[in-house]
């Protein structure tokens, strides 16, 4: 059985950053990050592929960065340069096959704020 533990997290400043970390059973065929306000559609974040490539929502690019540690299962998403707009529920997700269905964590808030 899959299992996916997500971390990080919290409270920062506008201009700060954060880590969220992912750490997943088995091998993946994706992983990454999405994003839900309350009311608004979850919308993809990051994500990186088995083969390294990574994609990013146009909102966070050179802001964010997703990256993988393949024998330790892990990924991280580095947040820099944080804004009020950033703050929403950051789901963890991977995705075991490209036919398989997602599995998702239990989500982190991620609250940007002065």
């Amino acid at each position: 059985q899959v299992q996916l533990v997500e971390s990080g997290g919290g409270l920062v400043q506008p201009g700060g950053s954060l880590r969220l970390s992912c750490v997943v059973s088995g091998s993946i065929f994706s992983m990454g990050w999405y994003r839900q306000i309350p009311g608004k559609r979850r919308e993809l974040v990051a994500r990186i592929f088995a083969t390294g490539t990574t994609n990013y929502v146009d909102s966070v690019k050179g802001r964010f960065t997703i990256s993988r540690d393949s024998q330790k299962n892990k990924a991280d998403l580095q947040m820099n340069s944080l804004t009020p707009e950033d703050t929403a529920v950051y789901y963890c997700y991977m995705r075991p096959t490209l036919q398989a269905d997602m599995i998702w964590g239990q989500g982190t808030q991620v609250t940007v704020s002065s």
